[in-house]
Order: C-alpha cells, then structure tokens, then sequence
C-alpha cells in the first residue's frame, strides 16, 4: 500500500512538470503566433491604405485644373464679388463677339462727379422706356435684383473673356440667374428704376471687381469695340481710348496712321489684318466685317480691302 502511495506521488509529480511544460511551451508558441498575426495585420493595413488612395488619386494627370470663371462669389449678392489680393496687375482680354448693350447716345461719362462727391463707375446711355437692352458678351447671368437708392433692376452677366457686364435702371428683367446668354440676346427692358432722373441704362464693365472705364472697351459713337483686345491695368483702367477716325484724335491715337480719306487698303507683304485695323483706327473685327471674311480667312498680298 505505501508502495503505491510513493509511486503515485511521483506520477502526479511527473505530469505537473510535463503539464507545466506544455504550458509553457504553448505560450510561447502562442506569443509567436499573436506576433505574426499582428505583423499581417499591419501589412494589411498598408495595403489597404494604398489601395484606397489609389484609387481616387490619378497619378497620371499633373495638369493644374482650369479657374473655372463661374465659382468665384458666384452665389453672393455683391456687386463685387472678388478678392483684391487675388486681382493680377495686368490681363489681356478679348473683346471680339461683341454686341452693343444699346445703340443711344452717351449721356454721362465715367468719372469722378463732383457734384455728388462720389465716382461714377460707368457710362449711362439714352434710351426710350422700355428699350431693349442686350448682352454685351456671350455669358452667363449671375444675379438680378433691385436696388431702390442705386441701380433700381438690375442684371449682372459675367463673360468667359473674365469681364462682368452690369445693367441699371431697367423696368424689367428679361433673364434669371444662371441663365446663358449669347451676345445680342435681349437681358431686359431699360428704364428709370431707382436712382435715376430719366431713363437711360447704366453700364458698366467690370474685370475682377475693377470698374472699367467702358469707353476704353467700346467705341460707342460708331457702335464697335476700339481693338479686338483690351488690356486691363491696375493704373489705366479708368481711362477712355479713341480710336475714332478724325483728325482732332491723330496726334493721341498712335494707331492712326492712315489717312483718314482712304476707302481701301492694298495689302503689303508681311500685313496682318490686325496690323491694318490698327492703322486705320478699328478693330479687326470690324475689318473682317466690313469685307465679308471670316475670322480664319487669310489675306494675300495685292488684296483690296474696303475700309468703309
């Protein structure tokens, strides 16, 4: 009997020290394992990572975005929208696919006006009530609205060439906002809305903000833009240009080279039909128009070209 007792005793001795090896042996095992598993885990991890940021990044297209012109103070309700610091000092812009916001005559210019102590910042044209008034560029209408101690109704288009055009003192609004327009299509019917002593249409041309002087755009006595392109400047927008063809504006106009009497032009070697507008005080457009081309037409040496 105490012969089995002893034996006993060593056998459970026995197994505790095997059954704490195997203890010991399977925590390690398993430490091994859990670092593995974590170690995978990672790899997935970064996998993943990768695999979604590939999959909404193009790697192939390192093109900067075009400025898209319909986003910048799109939504606000302000005549000026723009930011100054964001305001280049100088920019090119074209001005050809014009249309006359209305054929009348000017009567107020740009500028400062003493008598209200205050600048006027376009130019107002006669018309009759109810007049049609038209876009002055192809566009898209950002805002209409009234202004009782100001414009009255008012339309305000901005044009892919980057000018906003602004429209004052209408009876009626002919267009909604975020309406495209083209040159030329009717936007509203002139008036003499808000602070206004008769009727008449107030324009403006606006580049980021700055008010332009419109009569250094547009040649309004004889309904045409002065030069196919306008460029704006910080330090001369408030300027007029004349283009106009008379002899008073010769000495001011450095364009105006050719005679004044002169109905057609013979195209010389190495002419280019801006050249020549330039010469005789117009644009190219008018150019092209006033002899029936194309604006992708080419000229040819000992070509006439009528100038009237």
């Amino acid at each position: 009997m105490f012969g089995k007792t002893i034996l006993g005793t060593i056998l459970m001795a026995a197994l505790s020290v095997a059954g704490a090896e195997a203890q010991n042996l399977s925590s390690a095992a398993h430490s091994k394992a859990h670092k593995q598993l974590l170690a995978k885990a990672a790899e997935s991890k970064d996998q993943i990572k990768l695999i979604d940021q590939s999959s909404y990044v193009d790697f192939n297209d390192d093109l900067e975005p075009e400025i898209d012109i319909f986003t910048e103070g799109w939504n606000s309700k302000s005549v000026n929208p723009f930011k100054e610091a964001d305001v280049p000092s100088t920019k090119v812009i074209d001005v050809t696919g014009y249309a006359m916001p209305h054929k009348g005559k000017i009567t107020s210019n740009y500028g400062y006006r003493a008598r209200f102590g205050r600048m006027h910042k376009g130019v107002d044209i006669g018309i009759r009530s109810n007049d049609t008034i038209y876009a002055a560029f192809d566009g898209k209408v950002r805002l209409t609205n009234y202004e009782a101690k100001g414009y009255g109704n008012y339309v305000i288009i901005r044009h892919p060439n980057g000018l906003e055009t602004v429209y004052g003192h209408l009876n009626r609004h002919l267009v909604k906002p975020d309406q495209t327009v083209k040159a030329g299509d009717p936007i509203g019917l002139g008036g003499n809305t808000g602070r206004s002593t008769g009727p008449h249409l107030h324009f403006e041309t606006r580049f980021m903000g700055y008010a332009i002087n419109p009569a250094a755009i547009f040649d309004f006595a004889n309904h045409t833009t002065h030069t196919d392109t306008y460029t704006f400047s910080k330090k001369t927008y408030t300027q007029p240009r004349n283009f106009a063809p008379s002899r008073q504006n010769e000495i001011h106009n450095p364009y105006k080279q050719g005679s004044e009497m002169a109905a057609t032009y013979t195209v010389k070697s190495g002419d280019t039909v801006a050249a020549i507008a330039r010469k005789y005080g117009m644009s190219a457009t008018t150019l092209r128009r006033l002899n029936n081309m194309e604006k992708t037409d080419p000229i040819r040496t000992g070509m006439i070209l009528k100038l009237k």
